[in-house]
């Protein structure tokens, strides 16, 4: 299971976007809401969420967590005790962590990117401390993922797939959305 946590003022398309992808190759998935069940993103799109922060468990299911960007739903994240629980967990046990956008900054803000290759939105590379910055669009380094923002979410959530269900399933959904491409 991945926990996606949704702050007062995420961003809609890199929350959702790799959501639906994971959902769709038979990743389970659930929206967890911090603070509350229904959380409206930075562009004034709520969403209810499958869970509230104060009610999930960290257990052997947990595969990862995933932390969107957008604005100030970043900050309202790393202000979060579970979320910063949820990370400490995943490092204890080795388990996948993912931030797009300006999301990867919580994690470098903890020493976390530390010699990791890493990503961000344009103008968030001084908060990814320690990181060995990259011009690529996703980062993996390690079970640390990290992307630039909204334009990477569908692929994104495909690379985080293939991670969890293998290359060929990830794939054959990647290639089922009928991706623009000129």
């Amino acid at each position: 299971m991945i926990y996606i946590f949704l702050a007062t003022g995420f961003e809609e398309v890199e929350a959702l976007a790799p959501a639906d992808v994971l959902r769709r190759a038979g990743v389970e998935v659930q929206l967890v809401g911090v603070g509350s069940k229904t959380i409206t993103g930075s562009h004034g799109i709520s969403v209810v969420c499958d869970a509230v922060d104060s009610d999930i468990s960290f257990n052997s299911g947990l595969q990862g967590i995933f932390l969107p960007g957008g604005m100030p739903g970043t900050l309202n994240l790393e202000k979060s005790e579970t979320v910063n629980k949820a990370i400490d967990y995943c490092l204890e046990n080795g388990l996948l962590i993912t931030a797009i956008c300006a999301a990867p900054s919580i994690l470098g803000h903890r020493g976390i990117l530390n010699g990791k290759n890493a990503v961000c939105f344009p103008g968030f590379e001084s908060e990814l401390t320690g990181a060995v910055l990259s011009d690529k669009f996703i980062c993996e380094d390690g079970n640390i993922m990290t992307a630039k923002g909204m334009g990477s979410a569908v692929e994104f959530g495909t690379r985080i797939a293939a991670r969890l269900v293998g290359t060929e399933k990830a794939k054959a959904v990647h290639d089922s959305l009928q991706i623009y491409h000129d």
